[in-house]
């Protein structure tokens, strides 16, 4: 699917585009999926839980919760980047589905922040704790900030971004309970 829709964009991609593309038949397609839509929120959730899992391996609390945030981010946008045909699909293309997509994205936006909360609120933070609001904020922000690197066909520079996504999450920690 994401090589599929990479090549054609989301709209042109057609059914016959992704089962060529996976090898397997029409029949095959359709006893998974109900159509190309359906195909694609899976393979968003999917990859962002495998994303997810990385967010997660990367934090080892013994550490303070500012340094497993830059690990975990550092984690999570090399992973990004070793697939640009995939992170292209799932960060541009998901938008295409309309509100199925923004659904998806949400869902996966809220475990993320779930997340951010888990680390910023743990054991070794001083003050009120981090709202769910400003977790979300932080999402967004870092969300946007990969979105740029897409457009701008600076995927390969991912990394670059954990040094300002980190300072966004420290700022608004420190700002926003």
């Amino acid at each position: 699917m994401a090589h599929a829709v990479a090549r054609n964009g989301y709209a042109a991609t057609t059914i016959a585009d992704i089962v060529g593309e996976a090898s397997v038949s029409r029949r095959t397609f359709y006893e998974h999926f109900e159509g190309k839509a359906e195909c694609l929120v899976a393979l968003f959730e999917a990859a962002s839980h495998n994303a997810l899992k990385v967010l997660r391996d990367a934090i080892d609390p013994a550490h303070p919760w500012p340094t497993q945030v830059e690990r975990a981010l550092a984690a999570y946008l090399q992973a990004m980047a070793a697939n640009p045909v995939l992170l292209r699909t799932l960060y541009i293309e998901i938008l295409g589905l309309g509100p199925a997509g923004l659904a998806a994205r949400r869902r996966v936006n809220r475990e993320i922040a779930a997340l951010v909360l888990d680390v910023v609120n743990g054991a070794d933070r001083k003050g009120p704790p981090l709202s769910g609001q400003m977790a979300m904020v932080v999402v967004g922000g870092i969300n946007e900030l990969v979105l740029e690197c897409i457009e701008h066909d600076r995927v390969d520079r991912l990394g670059d971004l954990v040094a300002p996504a980190a300072q966004l999450v420290r700022a608004v920690a420190a700002e926003h309970p």
